[in-house]
């Protein structure tokens, strides 16, 4: 598996602070070795479109599809509180 950013994806991770970047780039490495891994709390978050959303943090959040050998990361965005 690989992990492989949309536009909008690659978009939000240019904006995110250098924090944030290191901590993306941690779960994505986490993603890719255990989609179950606690800390992601990864679930099926659209049925219909195969989307799912996993954590970066406690307050941003990730939406992603499995498609083939990739995990496409659809968007990055900050948790509606």
């Amino acid at each position: 598996m690989k992990v492989a950013l949309s536009k909008k994806a690659l978009s939000n991770y240019d904006n995110l602070s250098e924090t944030l970047k290191k901590t993306a780039d941690k779960q994505f490495n986490f993603l890719l070795k255990n989609l179950n891994h606690p800390s992601l709390h990864a679930k099926k978050y659209d049925e219909a479109r195969e989307i799912w959303q996993a954590r970066l943090t406690r307050d941003w959040r990730f939406y992603f599809r499995i498609s083939g050998d990739a995990y496409e990361i659809v968007t990055i965005v900050q948790h509606p509180k």
